[in-house]
């Protein structure tokens, strides 16, 4: 059940109308129309203030009860308080401060990420449903904290991160045979590239059919019961590039992002349409498994050498001295 707030605001002062829209945007509010705003029923208080305020100069307000009449007007209710645009706005903060970070004194770097951790977790609190993007969120946060340590704790003992992923040397993965599910879509793709291209150069692949009959000395990769495969939020490609501590690379992080978006869902990236489009055609196109991987290999390779955006300058972020 939800608590729906009616109201009309009045038309004076207009400070009033200004705060009222500011503290249901606070409260993480959901619009069901215009007047109408709706929070989950255990948060019903919240609503109460605002309501007295709104009477209080000369409008209407009052908190009533909402109930779903079926599953699919629940899930419709339940996704107007989809919080995935705000998420990816803290994303795109959290990735120029990643971008930013090798230039940064270790004093200013670990400032800013306390105020990024911060923010995000007061996304947490308004987020009432959580889903994919919250998780994809707090792996990116892991993933934040890591590279500051490299660049700034380099050598210093470090507890094993949340995701549980223990740190990996590629050298003792050379000329391995890879496993993985026949007919690879993104994940699998990707992954078969990060695989040969930064892990294992010499890497010979397996496609199997029925991954429950996977041969004992195969390194299975997407799947259940593989060496590698997802870990919380994490798909396998992330699951890999944790694993070889490849996190501070801004554009394997880039990649991962739409390999995330296009397997798990979460935190949509501009790349991802375009990618999902032309993997799709190679597939189509291509029967054998080998050929697909190798020709797919070439799109990653040119995603890959596209170069990360530049910081910006000083005078181009707001609130920027002159």
């Amino acid at each position: 059940m939800w608590s729906a707030l009616i109201m009309t605001l009045p038309t004076q002062p207009n400070a009033v109308r200004l705060r009222v829209w500011r503290n249901l945007k606070a409260l993480g509010c959901a619009a069901l129309r215009d007047g109408a705003y709706l929070l989950p029923q255990e948060h019903a208080g919240l609503l109460a203030p605002i309501a007295a305020e709104v009477r209080e100069h000369g409008g209407t307000a009052m908190v009533l009860t909402l109930t779903a009449n079926d599953t699919t007007q629940r899930q419709e209710i339940e996704a107007l308080f989809d919080r995935t645009e705000a998420f990816t706005q803290w994303r795109d903060t959290a990735t120029t401060f990643q971008s930013e970070l090798p230039q940064l004194t270790e004093t200013d770097a670990r400032r800013r990420l306390r105020s990024i951790a911060d923010a995000l977790q007061a996304l947490h609190r308004t987020d009432y449903y959580p889903g994919a993007a919250a998780a994809q969120a707090d792996a990116d946060l892991t993933s934040l904290r890591q590279a500051l340590d490299a660049c700034f704790s380099r050598g210093e003992p470090a507890a094993l991160p949340a995701h549980g992923i223990p740190r990996l040397d590629a050298a003792q993965f050379q000329n391995q045979r890879w496993a993985t599910r026949a007919r690879p879509w993104v994940d699998r793709l990707a992954s078969a590239w990060l695989i040969r291209r930064f892990i294992d150069p010499g890497a010979q692949w397996v496609w199997l059919t029925d991954p429950a009959s996977a041969p004992a000395d195969v390194l299975g990769f997407d799947y259940d019961g593989a060496r590698f495969t997802h870990v919380g939020a994490l798909v396998t490609f992330e699951v890999l590039i944790a694993s070889f501590g490849l996190e501070t690379d801004p554009r394997l992080q880039r990649l991962a992002r739409a390999v995330h978006y296009l397997d798990a869902g979460g935190m949509p990236v501009p790349e991802a349409a375009g990618l999902e489009a032309v993997l799709a055609g190679l597939r189509e196109v291509h029967a054998d498994d080998d050929t697909l991987t190798q020709v797919a290999a070439q799109v990653f390779d040119a995603l890959y050498a596209v170069p990360p955006p530049s910081p910006p300058s000083p005078s181009t972020v707001p609130g920027a001295a002159p």
